[in-house]
């Protein structure tokens, strides 16, 4: 059935631009989606640096976990309604607005590295979750739209590369800045780079061009998801789940995908090692959810299988994968525990004959968390190719991660024993899998009809006209 809105806005489609050759790379697909990238890449990029030496670059984690608790507590709400918002006040100011709460949350972070008091890091956390919710939504409603059905496994992974590689070089700048520290803690100067590439990155929206003018590689062009009315946002949600009832069942895997973080980052990386080693692992981690996003982008979009035996064999790699960190994670969480002041073992140094393996397994877990996620897009991608709908269930997505965050840290954050935490954290995961098993056998098909598909072609003069499927126009009939 088409989206009554998306048909409504055919005719109010722009006309392209005249664009030169250089004009026209830049406003094509990829390129917008390195920009957007960039723009991550940026801000929270540099939050998982922070993130992934665990507590947010604090030997306690207390502020960092309150500060989270209030960061994804709003993000789950956020989260239900954002596509809503970004239809509303357009993407390029939902990126500039959700990218300028991640400085916010650097500036908190330095002012309790020199004053100590958790207050602003918790309120900078909330705003944050505010902001997080338009920016994640408008990036995976974007990236999703702007791809082919063969590319959006692709596509999202040059995103989730560059992504990622703010994290890997924002912990390269902690992990040289901390070489030589005798501190468990960061220092200001750390803060005052993150915070100063924060700050940039909410720039970089400025870049981006109409989302209504760009044009894919298959000659279609891109639909925007633009709505009249609050009212007609929130009946588009209900007859997205109406619709898609089967969609709820992705719930547990959505639930799970930033519920493994804690543990990872805050009872792993953050209890075993020094300051050095957890930057040192931070960098290796981030690394790794490129190399786990660049290899599964390919494989997921092989076009000698076909999309719903992908779907499949992915789902199948993914449980074993899962039990196979998870096995070798418990085997760890064995030889330590929590005690009032921290893990029940002597912190590790990357010269300690330990460190190959705590660094292995956490790269890894990366690798893990990587996979995980691009599969979760890649099924929301292939469930449908409306802009409109895309943006809602991303935005559904988001919330419902941001909701299992929450969860995790407040669990964290409450001194719940190590081995607990790892017990709900591999519960959660097998659960998403295991909900996530019917949509996959039911829902996914080879191919997903387009609602409306408009059609670039090129004129006299070099210049693209639209056509839409079912009223097509040939240009000299126009004329």
């Amino acid at each position: 059935m088409a989206d009554p809105a998306a048909a409504a806005l055919v005719a109010d489609l722009p006309p392209l631009p005249r664009r030169t050759r250089l004009g026209t790379l830049y406003a094509s697909p990829i390129v917008q989606v390195v920009l957007i990238s960039l723009v991550c890449f940026c801000t929270p990029g540099m939050f998982n640096a922070l993130s992934g030496v665990g507590g947010g670059g604090q030997v306690d984690p207390k502020a960092a976990n309150d500060g989270s608790i209030a960061l994804y507590a709003c993000f789950s709400v956020v989260g239900f309604f954002s596509g809503s918002i970004i239809n509303r006040i357009g993407a390029r100011l939902a990126f500039s607005l959700g990218a300028s709460g991640y400085a916010l949350y650097m500036g908190a972070l330095l002012n309790y590295n020199i004053r100590a008091t958790n207050g602003f890091v918790v309120a900078a956390g909330a705003i944050l979750g505010c902001c997080a919710g338009l920016l994640w939504t408008a990036q995976g409603s974007l990236v999703l739209a702007y791809a082919t059905e063969d590319q959006k496994g692709r596509l999202f992974s040059v995103f989730w590369i560059v992504f990622n590689m703010g994290g890997a070089i924002g912990s390269a700048i902690e992990t040289g800045l901390s070489w030589n520290s005798t501190s468990n803690t960061v220092s200001n100067a750390v803060y005052i780079v993150f915070l100063v590439i924060g700050a940039v990155g909410a720039l970089i929206p400025l870049l981006l061009v109409n989302p209504a003018t760009i044009v894919r590689s298959d000659g279609t062009r891109v639909i925007p998801p633009i709505h009249p009315t609050w009212k007609t946002e929130f009946l588009g949600m209900w007859h997205l789940l109406k619709k898609e009832t089967i969609v709820l069942m992705l719930f547990p895997l959505f639930f799970c995908s930033n519920f493994m973080y804690t543990w990872e980052q805050n009872s792993f990386n953050g209890a075993l090692g020094t300051l050095r080693a957890r930057s040192l692992n931070s960098l290796l981690f981030w690394v790794s959810q490129m190399f786990g996003a660049a290899v599964f982008g390919v494989l997921i979009d092989l076009k000698r299988f076909g999309r719903r035996n992908r779907a499949r064999a992915s789902l199948a790699f993914l449980v074993v994968f899962h039990m196979a960190i998870w096995g070798a994670s418990y085997h760890k969480q064995r030889g330590y525990y929590r005690t009032p002041d921290g893990a029940s073992v002597p912190r590790i140094d990357v010269k300690d004959s330990s460190y190959g393996g705590f660094a292995a397994l956490y790269f890894f877990q990366g690798v893990l968390d990587a996979v995980t996620q691009n599969w979760a897009y890649w099924l929301m991608g292939a469930i449908s190719n409306s802009p409109a709908q895309l943006a809602r269930l991303v935005g559904l997505y988001k919330g419902i991660q941001s909701a299992g965050a929450a969860g995790a840290f407040a669990m964290d954050s409450a001194l719940t024993p190590y081995m607990n935490e790892l017990a709900a954290t591999w519960a959660v995961c097998a659960t998403g899998l295991l909900f996530a098993a019917p949509v996959v056998h039911w829902r996914i098909k080879d191919h997903t009809e387009d609602e409306i598909v408009v059609v670039a072609e090129p004129v006299m003069g070099g210049d693209l006209v639209s056509v839409s499927s079912g009223e097509e126009k040939k240009h000299d009939e126009a004329v």
